[in-house]
């Protein structure tokens, strides 16, 4: 186990290039320093192996017939896609003042007023695609806002800033874990809104299809909403227009049947946003089983 000095240190070393990346030529425009770090990670998803291994392997499970070098293309383009986000994330404060850069459309918004309008709760459920943050700085630009939920970084650098962009973003900011449900269910009875991912490998979950692969999936958004009749809304903040605009899509609520079924729903719903644009999803969540 390594002593608490050295983890520190080790803390630090590991957080430097990131803040380096975001501090520099901060008298450049925020779209600017946003391509500056989308820069810097596409570069890395070309010149650092372990990453650039590491995308490989995910991306030929779901484009095994790609030659390789088109998937290390695709590597790089979302390495692009993944800086830009990191920074408007880091920088949340001022990415929700940019709600002119926001194109909002779909069923799902009106559903969500309508809910907050008869004193119910909701529940936006979405993945590490585009740029989910906007989805949330829809939200308040209809006058409404939404809480998130997250999980902490065990680096404490990076979880000081990383809560501090999240919490820009809208309130309550629930930690996964007990405490966390607890509150999350607190929050969405007494008529608040959630914002959650559902993308990440859940060692509880329930294998389903996702990308034309089983994938352990958290059932918690469904069973919530079921439980509480909240309308579970699959939202997605797409960037379109060399990525400094952003199409945000509220589909229309997935109809309450079962836990498995809605999930399920979802999992199709956010795999068809992949498969249309492959570079900005998180491809380095490890989320298929056996891994």
């Amino acid at each position: 186990m390594l002593s608490r000095p050295l983890k520190s240190v080790l803390q630090h070393a590991r957080y430097f290039p990131l803040w380096s990346a975001l501090t520099v030529a901060r008298w450049r425009s925020f779209e600017s320093r946003s391509r500056a770090l989308g820069t810097t990670l596409a570069a890395v998803m070309r010149w650092f192996p372990p990453a650039r291994v590491r995308f490989d392997r995910e991306a030929a499970r779901v484009f095994p017939d790609m030659p390789r070098g088109d998937r290390a293309k695709l590597g790089q383009a979302m390495g692009r896609q993944m800086g830009r986000t990191l920074f408007e994330i880091y920088h949340d404060a001022e990415f929700q003042t940019h709600h002119h850069k926001l194109r909002v459309s779909g069923p799902g918004l009106d559903a969500l007023k309508a809910a907050q309008a008869a004193g119910k709760g909701a529940i936006i459920v979405s993945g590490h695609f585009g740029q989910w943050e906007a989805i949330r700085a829809a939200i308040r630009m209809h006058g409404l806002e939404s809480g998130a939920v997250y999980r902490p970084n065990r680096n404490r650098h990076y979880e000081r800033r990383i809560r501090t962009g999240i919490e820009a973003g809208g309130k309550p900011i629930l930690a996964t874990g007990r405490i966390g449900t607890r509150a999350l269910v607190r929050h969405v009875r007494d008529g608040g809104i959630i914002s959650i991912l559902l993308d990440e490998k859940y060692s509880e979950g329930v294998p389903l299809p996702f990308l034309g692969h089983d994938a352990l999936t958290s059932l918690s958004a469904a069973q919530l909403a079921l439980k509480y009749d909240l309308p579970m809304i699959p939202a997605y903040g797409i960037r379109i227009d060399d990525g400094d605009l952003f199409r945000v899509d509220f589909e229309a609520p997935i109809p309450h049947t079962d836990s498995i079924t809605m999930t399920r729903a979802f999992n199709d719903s956010l795999s068809a946003r992949i498969m249309a644009n492959p570079d900005q999803w998180y491809w380095m969540l490890r989320r298929w089983d056996g891994q």
